[in-house]
């Protein structure tokens, strides 16, 4: 349990934790090694391979979600794949309730996320999600990942939150943990990321499975 109704300022992951994390998996797991077999007249699971190899050596940096960088690394041109399947883009249930209801308390809402500019681009425009934000807020402009302190150093001095009455939600553990690290109080791991696989059984996080779970605290 939380003080929702105490807590000043909202954090929001966006890929996993407001969307379905089934695009992105899909899009990097399927449609990539799809393409990039066609490319080089591979296997498609020897085109899984080599991706799945190189996708490791750069988690957890900004080339990792850096759309311009695989771009380049795959010869794919990678916004014009993700633009063929946009409509695999899909928001999690209540999420919009929940969005609408943090607007309607007055709390300041804002949008931390890896993803890319322009896949932010794409996905606001797809979802319009974007209007419930105060502001959104990308690895890229910070020039750190969520992963590293400098990150939330960075976004503080920006937004100015009280790290007493901030709830943050995100669907990986290692950013939450550094964002406990960090001093950030009210956490939440939101898990059906992806809405077609199962999670791991055990989190160290208070979970969050729907949003109607918080809904319910402000009845």
């Amino acid at each position: 349990m939380i003080p929702l109704r105490s807590i000043d300022c909202v954090l929001l992951d966006m890929d996993g934790t407001l969307l379905d994390k089934y695009f992105d998996d899909y899009f990097w797991e399927h449609l990539v090694p799809e393409r990039y077999a066609e490319k080089h007249n591979i296997t498609f699971g020897k085109a899984k391979e080599v991706l799945l190899s190189l996708y490791r050596a750069h988690e957890g940096t900004l080339n990792w979600t850096d759309i311009d960088f695989w771009s380049r690394e795959l010869n794919l041109d990678v916004p014009a794949l993700k633009e063929q399947i946009k409509h695999l883009i899909e928001v999690h249930p209540h999420v919009e309730d929940f969005l609408r209801a943090m607007r309607q308390q007055k709390k300041r809402v804002y949008m931390v996320t890896n993803a890319h500019y322009k896949v932010l681009d794409i996905k606001l425009k797809k979802t319009q999600i974007g209007r419930y934000f105060d502001k959104c807020i990308t690895s890229f402009e910070m020039g750190y990942p969520k992963e590293m302190i400098e990150f939330w150093e960075k976004v503080e001095k920006i937004l100015k939150f009280d790290r007493e009455n901030t709830l943050f939600i995100d669907d990986t553990a290692e950013i939450l943990r550094t964002a406990r690290s960090f001093g950030i109080k009210h956490l939440f791991l939101k898990i059906g990321a992806n809405s077609r696989k199962r999670d791991a059984a055990t989190h160290e996080f208070p979970v969050l499975k729907d949003y109607r779970e918080l809904l319910d605290l402000l009845a």
